[in-house]
């Protein structure tokens, strides 16, 4: 009970801070993730707000879900709700600032919380957001790398949401460059028992299988957060998982591994008949 009351308050803070990380990015005008873009771009059409695009395109994603089979946990469901209505509440409150230093401000603030609050909902473990399921369901599907799927997901919307109006800049950059670092950092302060209980375990286990350190890959946490993002479901370029595309990154890195002990093991057992060998010509001659 208590751990699942601990994995229901990780994922509720985790999105509840995601939203309101998005609302500051957008207060901040310096540009928005990928799929922020476009829900900016669509409220600016449709005259819905942010949350409601955001929602909207949540629900249609999660259609997505039924050709690709993936099953939706509460965390799906609470990733479209909870961040709908944390960013537009946030909205309602944050004040426009006018002032650029105050902005920058906004816009890396905003970058670091959002990397929290990332590390917090993925470790609940209850079920990846839309943008994230669908992102690995056509992996699975079409045998396509994650990163490349990622990549052409988050280009297209990124594209189309700046077509229709949404918030492209140095933000946009900053979040696609600095999310995963961020997020890799955090990841390294964070007691390993705390993330071998998480859906951070498959980190964890990866980091074990080397030096004993967690030295988590950059690249892999991008991949994990990629979507981000988004929310969390899809956040950016540079990754919205997360927890399958870590889970993935570790495996590959498990398998890496196993591949390297057994080639050591089959070097040994040839020296060892080698030298038996050697040994029973010796003693013929």
């Amino acid at each position: 009970m208590r751990k699942a009351t601990l994995r229901g308050a990780a994922l509720l803070v985790g999105l509840s801070g995601y939203g309101f990380s998005m609302a500051v990015m957008v207060r901040a005008g310096l540009g928005l993730d990928p799929w922020d873009v476009f829900h900016q771009g669509l409220a600016r059409h449709t005259g819905m707000t942010i949350g409601v695009a955001s929602a909207v395109v949540g629900v249609a994603v999660l259609l997505a879900w039924v050709p690709l089979r993936n099953r939706p946990g509460i965390g799906t469901i609470a990733n479209v709700i909870v961040i709908a209505v944390t960013v537009d509440a946030a909205l309602w409150v944050l004040p426009t600032p006018t002032s650029l230093p105050v902005r920058i401000a906004m816009m890396v603030g905003a970058v670091v919380f959002n990397a929290i609050s990332t590390v917090l909902y993925i470790g609940a473990a209850l079920g990846p957001g839309p943008r994230d399921g669908l992102m690995t369901g056509l992996d699975v599907r079409t045998g396509l790398s994650v990163r490349l799927v990622r990549t052409s997901i988050e280009a297209t919307v990124l594209t189309v949401g700046w077509l229709l109006g949404g918030t492209v800049g140095v933000g946009t950059v900053l979040y696609a460059f600095g999310i995963g670092p961020l997020v890799q950092l955090l990841l390294r302060i964070t007691p390993k028992r705390v993330l071998a209980v998480s859906g951070w375990a498959s980190v964890a286990e990866a980091s074990d299988l080397g030096s004993g350190e967690l030295g988590v890959d950059p690249a892999d946490v991008e991949d994990v957060v990629g979507e981000h993002a988004g929310q969390p479901d899809g956040a950016g370029p540079v990754p919205e998982t997360r927890g399958h595309d870590l889970q993935l990154a570790g495996c590959e890195r498990q398998r890496a591994g196993v591949h390297a002990l057994a080639n050591a093991r089959d070097h040994v057992v040839g020296a060892r008949r080698e030298l038996a060998a050697d040994d029973h010509h010796g003693r013929v001659e």
